[in-house]
């Protein structure tokens, strides 16, 4: 790990980039459990190797040093956080909640951390089967009240199931083609032994009319989903076109004269008017190739899995 890293985008201390947000006390949690600080594994062997699988021990670690800082006398508070950090976000939101006065304004951000439990392009649920292993690895069936005895254990560790009991205002940031998700849970190399989408994967320009079919099909299970939560009043979203990941945490993306923008909103203008109360924050941007402000990334190589 980097022993020191830029703080952008909303983590950014100029007004310029980040005008709600730049006055903020902010503090990053680093990262390396595996399973979004949810696991509490008591066993500490692993098929004979010494692991150590304690996340949520982790998470309460934090918080606990936090609110002696003085995280208990806040006023506002956010808890944000993308990719593996959005899903987090979605499981601890309402226990971060729970820390804080029960008159202070909290709520929570996950940016680019609503993976899907979609068919892969071979039929397989290449991602369903990903979290099969990691709930069963962590012993995380318990953790989540909303699993059902009939569900595959990967399913209760999807966002679409764990947002189903999330009581505290939540902010949904997410590209309808997720760069990640396109390269890992959409087409992952194993489900693609011609190497046909090996451009698409790297450049969405470069994906022929098949491809962009199915990557409209990718953006429709998202809207599907996310629309199941507008009975939700208080929550905000914001699902733009592009071809990207995690676009919080980077000062173009988030908040620059040359940002991405729907409904003339950046990210930040969009997350803030939420936040703040000052409006109600639906955002759906239209197909991919439609918005021009789109910062859509070119890759050499894929994200790493």
């Amino acid at each position: 790990m980097e022993r020191q890293i830029e703080f952008a985008g909303i983590l950014s201390n100029d007004k310029f980039q980040n005008p709600d947000f730049y006055n903020w006390n902010k503090v990053k949690i680093r990262y390396c459990d595996g399973a979004s600080f949810s696991g509490n594994v008591k066993n500490e062997l692993q098929n004979g190797t010494k692991f150590f699988f304690r996340g949520q021990r982790i998470w309460e670690a934090v918080m606990s040093e936090l609110l002696l800082k003085g995280l208990r006398h806040a006023k506002q508070a956010f808890l944000t956080g993308c990719s593996a950090g959005g899903l987090a976000t979605f499981i601890h939101c309402d226990n971060f909640r729970t820390l804080l006065p029960k008159d202070s304004r909290v709520k929570c951000l996950a940016d680019g951390g609503f993976f899907l439990d979609v068919e892969d392009i071979s039929g397989q649920r290449t991602m369903r089967a990903f979290y099969n292993d990691v709930v069963r690895l962590q012993d995380l069936r318990g953790r989540f009240p909303h699993c059902g005895p009939n569900m595959d254990l990967g399913q209760c560790f999807f966002p679409s199931e764990v947002v189903k009991d999330i009581i505290t205002p939540v902010f949904v940031l997410n590209p309808a083609y997720d760069a990640w998700q396109v390269q890992h849970v959409l087409s992952p190399v194993a489900s693609d032994p011609q190497h046909s989408w090996l451009e698409c994967r790297l450049d969405i320009s470069k994906c022929d009319s098949n491809q962009l079919e199915i990557l409209q099909g990718f953006r429709k299970k998202l809207h599907d989903t996310i629309s199941e939560l507008k009975h939700k009043k208080d929550w905000g979203f914001f699902i733009d076109s592009c071809f990207i990941h995690c676009q919080s945490l980077n000062s173009l993306t988030w908040h620059s004269p040359s940002s991405l923008r729907v409904n003339n909103k950046t990210i930040a203008e969009a997350v803030g008017d939420w936040f703040f109360d000052r409006r109600e924050v639906k955002e759906i941007d239209c197909e991919y190739p439609c918005n021009p402000t789109c910062h859509n990334l070119v890759f050499a190589k894929p994200f790493k899995a």
